[in-house]
C-alpha cells in the first residue's frame, strides 16, 4: 500500500492518517463552491501542513472537477491524492485518469449497503451489491495500487451483511475500508463496537486500514470519530472548519487538537503541523465564503477569548487555569500594527510570508495596490485586514462584473438613494435606485444594472477588526432555483463591502451557469 499507518518512532503512539475531504465533501455544502484557483490554493496548504490524503474532488461530476483533481495530482508534493467514484465503471475510469499524475494516487469508490438505501436508492438485492463491489473494486485496483472502498450508510447496515461487504472489498483489492456514519446517526459506543466487530469477524481485515467518516447531524461527529479510532480505525476523514453536507463533517482541526491535547488518554499522533490550523481555517472560510462561527472550537474568534472576571483573574495568574492549549499551538498570533501607508513592497511581502500567504507576481501587485489604498483610508492596518484584503483579491480575480464607484444618500429624512457604476464586457454603466434603506437601494441599483431572478437568502455584516475605522466584511448568499452561492466583500465602507459581496455572488452564479451549460452540451 502507498499509505500506511505505522507505529511512531517512539514505539508508543500509533499514527492516525488524516484524510481531508474539504475539496469534495466540504464543497458539497450548499453555496460553498470554490473556483479552480481556490481549490489549488487549499490543496497546496493542506499538503504543506501534513495532510496524508487529500480527496481532491469527484472527477465524473464535471469537467471542472476532473481538471481540478488532475492539476492537484500534478502539483502535490507529499500527500496521496484521491478521486471519488461511485461503483460505476465510467466513474472509476474517470477517477483513475484524474489521479494518474499523482506521486501517490487513490481511487475512492463507494456503494450503499443499508436496507433503506438498497430498497429505495440502489433498488438492488444484497447479493447484487456484493457482485458490484467485487467488480468495481477490482477495476479500481487494476488502475491504481491504493483503493479505498466505502460502505455508504454503514451505521444503519446489519452487522452480518456489513461484514460480508467488507470481506468482498478486501478480497477484490481494497487497501482502505471506510465505514461512514453517512447520516450522523450513530452514538460513540455503537460506532466503536461496529469497528471492533467488523475487524474481528472479517478474514484478512488486518490487510486493510480502517477509516472513519462522520457527519455531524446530532453533533457527534468528533466523538464518533474518536470512538472509531478506539475501535481500530487508523484513518480519519474530515474537513477544515467541519464544512460539508447538512450539518457538516468532523472538523479536521478538532480531531488533530483533541488527539494532541489529550495524549494522556489517546496513544495516537497525526502528522499535521498544528500551527497552520488557523491559516487553513481562514483560507477555507474565504474560499467557500462560509464564516466561522465565533464560538467554534479551536479556530473560532472566541476560542481563546476570556470575558468572565473569574476567568480573566485565573488567566492573569496562570494561563493553564482556563486554556488547555496555547493560541500559538494552532497558529493564532497577536494582532500586529506594523503596517501603514508608508510601508513598501518589501515590508508588505515580508508580512504576507509571516501570515503564510504566497502570491504570484501579478497577485502580489494587485494586493499591494489594494493595501496602499486601504492604508490611505485606515490609520492602522492589522493582520486581519491584510488577510481579508488578499482573500477577497483571490476570490474576485476572475470576476466579470466589477464595482467602479458607489455613492449613497441616507438618513432619517430620506430618500435612501444609491448611485452605482459597474464595469463589465459591455463597458462602464451607471444606475440610480431608491430603496427601503441604503443597502436595499444599493442592491436595487445592482438589480437594475444586472437583471436576475436570484433571491437574497442571507445578508450578514461583521467587523474584521476593532475600531470605528475597521473594515466591514459582508456575506451575501443568493439562491437561483436549486443553485445557491455565497460570497463576501470587504471594505471600510459597509455599503461598498455590501455591493462587492452582492456582485461577487452574481459573478459566481454566472460562472456556475456557464459551467453547467458546457457540461450539458458535452453530455449531448
Amino acid at each position: 500500500m502507498s499509505t500506511t499507518a505505522n507505529i511512531s518512532p517512539t514505539g508508543t503512539r500509533e499514527r492516525v492518517l488524516i484524510f481531508d475531504t474539504t475539496l469534495r465533501d466540504g464543497e458539497q455544502c450548499p453555496g460553498a463552491t470554490m473556483t479552480f484557483d481556490e481549490k489549488l490554493a487549499v490543496a497546496e496548504l493542506l499538503d504543506t501542513m501534513g495532510v496524508d490524503i487529500i480527496e481532491a474532488g469527484f472527477p465524473i461530476a464535471s469537467n471542472g472537477d476532473f481538471e481540478a483533481v488532475s492539476e492537484i495530482a500534478r502539483r502535490t508534493k507529499r500527500a496521496t491524492i484521491a478521486g471519488l467514484a461511485r461503483a460505476i465503471p465510467a466513474d472509476i475510469a474517470r477517477a483513475g485518469e484524474a489521479v494518474r499524475h499523482a506521486k501517490r494516487g487513490r481511487i475512492h469508490t463507494f456503494v450503499s449497503t443499508s436496507p433503506i438505501h438498497l430498497a429505495h436508492q440502489m433498488r438492488k438485492s444484497q447479493d447484487e451489491v456484493l457482485e458490484i463491489i467485487l467488480k468495481t473494486v477490482a477495476q479500481a485496483r487494476d488502475l491504481v495500487e491504493d483503493v479505498e472502498w466505502s460502505a455508504m450508510d454503514a451505521t444503519r447496515t446489519p452487522i452480518d451483511y456489513l461484514c460480508r461487504t467488507v470481506e468482498a472489498a478486501i478480497k477484490a483489492g481494497a487497501t482502505t475500508i471506510n465505514l461512514p456514519d453517512t447520516v450522523g446517526y450513530a452514538t460513540p459506543a455503537e460506532y466503536r463496537e461496529m469497528f471492533r466487530a467488523v475487524r474481528e469477524r472479517v478474514p484478512n481485515a488486518d490487510k486493510a486500514i480502517f477509516s472513519v467518516h462522520c457527519h455531524n447531524d446530532l453533533g457527534l461527529a468528533i466523538a464518533n470519530s474518536l470512538a472509531g479510532i478506539e475501535g481500530g480505525a487508523r484513518q480519519v476523514e474530515c474537513t477544515v472548519n467541519g464544512i460539508g453536507e447538512r450539518a457538516g463533517n468532523a472538523a479536521l482541526e478538532e480531531i488533530v487538537m483533541a488527539i494532541r491535547t489529550r495524549a494522556d488518554v489517546m496513544p495516537y499522533e497525526t502528522g499535521i503541523e498544528s500551527q497552520m490550523l488557523t491559516r487553513a481555517s481562514k483560507l477555507v472560510s474565504h474560499a467557500t465564503n462560509f464564516p466561522v462561527q465565533f464560538n467554534k472550537a479551536i479556530v473560532g474568534r472566541n476560542a481563546f477569548a476570556h470575558e468572565s472576571g473569574i476567568h480573566q483573574d485565573g488567566m492573569l495568574k496562570n494561563a493553564e487555569t482556563y486554556e488547555i492549549m496555547t493560541p500559538a499551538s494552532v497558529g493564532l498570533t497577536k494582532t500586529s500594527l506594523v503596517m501603514g501607508k508608508h510601508s513598501g513592497r518589501a515590508a508588505f511581502r515580508s508580512k504576507l510570508e509571516d501570515l503564510g500567504l504566497h502570491l504570484s507576481d501579478n497577485q502580489f501587485q494587485d494586493a499591494f495596490e489594494r493595501f496602499k489604498a486601504l492604508a490611505d483610508r485606515k490609520k492602522h492596518v492589522y493582520d486581519e485586514d491584510i488577510e481579508a484584503l488578499v482573500d477577497e483579491n483571490l476570490a474576485t480575480a476572475q470576476d466579470r462584473i466589477r464595482l467602479v464607484s458607489l455613492s449613497v444618500i441616507a438618513g432619517t429624512r430620506g430618500p435612501q438613494r444609491a448611485t452605482l457604476r459597474i464595469q463589465d464586457e459591455a463597458g462602464s454603466r451607471i444606475e440610480e435606485a431608491d430603496g427601503n434603506g441604503p443597502v436595499d437601494a444599493v442592491f436595487n441599483a445592482i438589480r437594475a444594472l444586472v437583471p436576475h431572478e436570484a433571491q437574497l437568502d442571507l445578508y450578514d455584516v461583521h467587523a474584521v477588526t476593532g475600531g470605528t475605522d475597521a473594515q466591514a466584511e459582508v456575506t451575501v448568499r443568493l439562491r437561483d432555483g436549486d443553485r445557491s452561492i455565497t460570497a463576501r466583500g470587504a471594505d471600510p465602507d459597509t455599503l461598498v463591502a455590501s455591493a462587492k459581496a452582492y456582485l461577487s455572488a452574481l459573478n459566481k452564479l454566472s460562472a456556475q451557469a456557464v459551467r453547467l451549460h458546457a457540461q450539458h452540451a458535452a453530455a449531448e
